[in-house]
């Protein structure tokens, strides 16, 4: 498949980086910027035989087959229109939009014009969160009652994350995409988020927008998201997760401690990881770090999608639920209130009662309850089932009550 860039910041050097590294049938053949010098450099960094800096001549390139758009939020909507346009296919960066709007603009385009649309949040296809989600569907945890994602750093690299009007938010928007979307692959892309509880505020930073921000997404069936983001962290980039379920916890250090540590004076002063805020003293780097961060996973479930004709694990639909649930973060965080999710268009479950469901000890009573002491005697905690009577009953190692 023949691959066209727009862009040739931070993030299109991750994909071009993906893409290129290693031997495959997939080949960037285009690099797109708005400055043609970036474009040239780019392209000639990564052997790329054709740049360009207009639009619309990039995207309906004759030996362009797919497009990926590596460009800042508020360029999205107009590279998806081109595309569309074009009838290509186009995988965009995270967030899909500013705004749910703008994002359910998007949508319509590609579903309009019969052309998929990838959402490409990388963090969905790492390896520990694949393994991860693989253990809770096959029902390891059980229910998921709760699902809790992490991202901090001190800041992303480009001016324009810092100017609201092109960004869309701070830390949320730019942050929280990642965290609403891994809790909601692992409450279940099925069940509906209805409300949002959202503290944000701007603590460090001479900006407009957030620049810290924690917030709980309630589901239908009674499940919590909860996002934790924040511009302010200091010593790198901290990636973490935490799902606990009926029969299980699940806890995840992606990125900053991952057995990898080294010590060096710093004299060489060379790339550790992203986001790193030094090149001295006890550094934490990343063996692969663009597989560690799900891009080369991401790519392959795209271009296999395009491909067989089929949905990607993540898809313009996902970005646009993601930025509905963003929108009630930022309406909560200034109403003080729960906030509605307010979703045009939703294909999973309809909206219903959460169900409670209690484990049985036998007809009678309900199973609070049960541990062992350190005497050895297991201890179980009864409620009636008719009359909600508790109790506690005790069985020696011996056999006895």
């Amino acid at each position: 498949m023949r691959i066209a860039i727009l862009g040739s910041g931070f993030i299109a050097r991750f994909y071009a980086e993906s893409l290129i590294s290693q031997r495959r049938k997939d080949v960037v053949t285009l690099i797109y910027s708005r400055s043609i010098e970036r474009a040239e450099t780019l392209a000639t960094e990564y052997k790329v035989p054709h740049f360009s800096n207009n639009l619309d001549e990039a995207v309906t390139h004759v030996e362009v087959d797919v497009v990926i758009i590596a460009l800042s939020n508020d360029l999205h909507l107009a590279a998806v229109t081109a595309c569309a346009k074009a009838g290509k296919p186009v995988l965009c960066t995270k967030p899909l939009g500013r705004t749910a709007a703008e994002a359910k603009q998007m949508l319509d385009l590609v579903t309009a014009a019969g052309i998929m649309g990838g959402y490409l949040e990388d963090l969905c296809y790492s390896p520990k969160f694949l393994k991860s989600l693989q253990s809770i569907k096959a029902g390891s945890l059980g229910r998921i009652l709760w699902a809790k994602s992490r991202e901090a750093h001190p800041g992303p690299h480009s001016n324009w994350f810092w100017n609201k009007e092109l960004s869309g938010g701070g830390a949320i928007v730019d942050l929280g995409c990642h965290c609403i979307e891994i809790a909601r692959n692992y409450i279940g892309k099925e069940i509906k988020p209805v409300e949002v509880m959202c503290w944000a505020a701007t603590q460090v930073h001479p900006i407009e927008a957030e620049d810290n921000a924690i917030g709980l997404v309630k589901y239908a069936n009674g499940a919590i998201g909860q996002f934790e983001v924040s511009w302010c962290f200091r010593g790198g980039m901290d990636l973490r997760d935490e799902v606990q379920g009926t029969e299980g916890t699940l806890w995840i250090n992606n990125f900053l401690r991952t057995g990898f540590e080294m010590f060096s004076t710093g004299k060489s002063g060379g790339y550790v990881a992203e986001k790193a805020e030094s090149s001295s003293g006890w550094l934490f780097p990343v063996g692969d770090e663009v597989h560690e961060l799900g891009y080369t996973n991401m790519f392959t479930d795209m271009f296999e999608s395009i491909e067989n004709n089929r949905e990607p694990q993540e898809s313009f639909y996902d970005g646009y639920v993601v930025n509905a649930v963003i929108d009630a973060a930022y309406a909560s965080a200034q109403s003080g209130r729960w906030e509605k999710v307010q979703l045009e268009e939703w294909r999973g479950e309809q909206d219903g009662a959460p169900a409670a469901i209690f484990n049985s000890y036998d007809e009678e009573h309900y199973l609070i309850k049960e541990e062992i002491l350190p005497s050895g005697a297991t201890i179980l905690i009864l409620k009636d089932k008719t009359t909600g009577e508790l109790s506690r009953r005790s069985t020696s190692p011996e056999g006895g009550q």
